[in-house]
């Protein structure tokens, strides 16, 4: 098991004392003094620190899964991750969630959506969270006279984490304050940043540090190529972000981490999403989960326990020793598979939805046997044996190899300069054929074809609604799925929705802030 997992419990026992502040203008630990104090003891405690912040992508708190970073009655539901599969992907085409608690409801029906939603709330504090502890340490490693090692590689980490905040907030939310740990102790509260502000903060961040983080890989931590996935993201959707399209630079640094990053797909899908997946060879970057060490309802405990229930399947096959009776797919993941006959389907990844005793119609999204659970995540290690457990040893990969060679194939059928059609289409099949998908031709390969093979590949892994928005298909009537708008069938949705509504506690805690079009206060 990679050692990365362990540092991270060690870590929040040192952060225990840092200030739970997510709104952007509170931005001082109450005991910055004690952290520099602690570096000064001992230099060697950063690595703690910095694993900290790492954790706040994955687990709620310091102290277990029933402690919580930021304001919420159950810190489970709260975890950055379980916020990111909420908004990316139960509120898009694939995925559904049955509970309808609180406001979960208005993501799987995408309709209905207000500023006081808690899950909105979730993701928008989690962000501000991991911005203003980011920058609580960048500071105290900046201004320390302890003799840190690493002193400039652990600064460019977590201005990567800072980075990756913000960009959940530029995609989610298209709007916020900008705060840096040249904010720390100002009084009033920041303006309003636009999304186009927020892009070129992100860019210039990333960018800056791309020549300081290292080059050398290093399981679940930030790297040179790490940096330039999340520069490739960001340039992919330029367009929606800024208004420009920016294919070009979104090529350039995809094939930066094809060419330099030294990854290769892992020859067996199913590995990838497995307990044992820290061994992976095609995982960029990761958020760590550990069944032992670093326990939390919501990392991929959430999404492995919510695809599983007594009713119709036992966990126990996937490594859990509960089923939650949440999430099921729809049609318009599983349909993509030989027209949704998936037992004719050679592709292994048509094998990863649990059909027995449910429906391929999902005539109601709040009755479990109505869609497909998905399968495709499990406990079970993909090598040798292993035990059931309550919480989750698989890790989530944020970017890996086969997304960076989807990247590659749509930038060039979008004209970016610099690609080679040739191999973008060897990329698509070297994903395809690792699935036993099969080959297509140069004359298949189009962007409908490519946002269908993101969907076969990358559902349930925080892309989808994003992806939908950038090919055009999310908002409006032009693409319909079930539960779209709250219709079975699916009915166009307003492109106000192509942001979620600005939280109200956020408005609250700074005047400067302005809702987004189309959603009142």
């Amino acid at each position: 098991m990679n050692q990365f997992k362990f540092k991270i419990i060690g870590a929040f026992l040192v952060l225990f004392f840092f200030a739970s502040c997510v709104d952007d203008l509170n931005t001082e630990p109450k005991v910055e003094l004690t952290l520099d104090k602690l570096l000064e003891q001992d230099p060697n405690a950063v690595d703690g620190l910095v694993s900290k912040i790492y954790g706040t992508f994955a687990l709620s708190g310091p102290d277990g899964p029933g402690s919580t970073d930021i304001v919420t009655p159950d810190p489970g539901e709260a975890a950055f991750l379980r916020a990111i599969i909420n908004l990316q992907d139960f509120s898009a085409d694939g995925m559904k969630n049955r509970w309808g608690d609180d406001g979960l409801d208005q993501l799987t029906t995408t309709s209905g959506w207000t500023p006081n939603n808690k899950f909105f709330r979730y993701l928008y504090d989690r962000a501000y969270y991991t911005i203003s502890q980011s920058s609580n340490l960048i500071k105290v490693l900046k201004t320390s006279s302890a003799n840190i090692p690493n002193r400039e590689n652990h600064i460019a980490e977590l201005r990567f984490l800072r980075a990756l905040a913000y960009y959940y907030l530029t995609d989610c939310f298209g709007k916020g304050a900008i705060t840096t740990e040249d904010d720390i102790n100002t009084p009033t509260p920041k303006n309003e940043s636009t999304r186009v502000e927020l892009f070129n903060f992100i860019e210039s961040e990333l960018k800056d540090i791309e020549g300081v983080i290292t080059p050398t890989k290093s399981y679940g931590k930030a790297d040179r190529n790490v940096v330039r996935m999340l520069l490739a993201k960001l340039y992919l959707n330029a367009e929606v972000y800024t208004g420009t399209q920016r294919y070009d630079d979104a090529l350039t640094y995809t094939k930066k981490v094809i060419d330099e990053g030294g990854y290769t797909l892992a020859p067996n899908f199913v590995s990838v999403f497995s307990g044992d997946n820290d061994t992976s060879p095609e995982i960029i970057y990761t958020l760590i989960a550990d069944a032992v060490v670093s326990q939390a309802y919501g990392n991929t405990t959430y999404i492995v326990n919510g695809n599983l229930s007594t009713e119709t399947m036992n966990p126990n096959d996937f490594g859990a020793t509960d089923g939650w009776g949440g999430h099921r797919a729809t049609k318009a993941w599983y349909g993509l598979f030989n027209n949704g006959n998936l037992v004719a389907s050679p592709d292994d990844r048509a094998k990863l939805f649990w059909t027995t005793g449910h429906s391929y119609e999902m005539n109601d999204y709040k009755k479990w046997v109505d869609g497909y659970p998905s399968i495709k995540f499990r406990n079970k290690n993909f090598v040798g044996t292993s035990n059931s457990t309550s919480f989750s040893n698989t890790d989530f990969p944020l970017f890996r190899l086969a997304d960076a060679y989807l990247m590659y194939a749509e930038c060039v059928l979008r004209g970016a300069t610099g690609g080679s059609a040739s191999l973008a289409l060897d990329y698509v099949n070297a994903v395809r054929n690792r699935s036993h998908g099969g080959a297509i031709t140069a004359g298949q390969l189009n962007l409908d074809f490519i946002l269908n093979e993101r969907a076969r590949e990358l559902n349930l892994e925080g892309h989808r609604r994003q992806d939908l928005i950038r090919f055009g298909k999310f908002t409006g009537g032009s693409y319909l799925w079930p539960w779209k708008g709250g219709v079975k069938d699916g009915v166009a949705i307003p492109d106000t929705y192509k942001l979620y509504p600005i939280p109200t506690s956020a408005l609250q805690a700074n005047p400067k802030l302005t809702q987004n079009p189309g959603f009142s206060n």
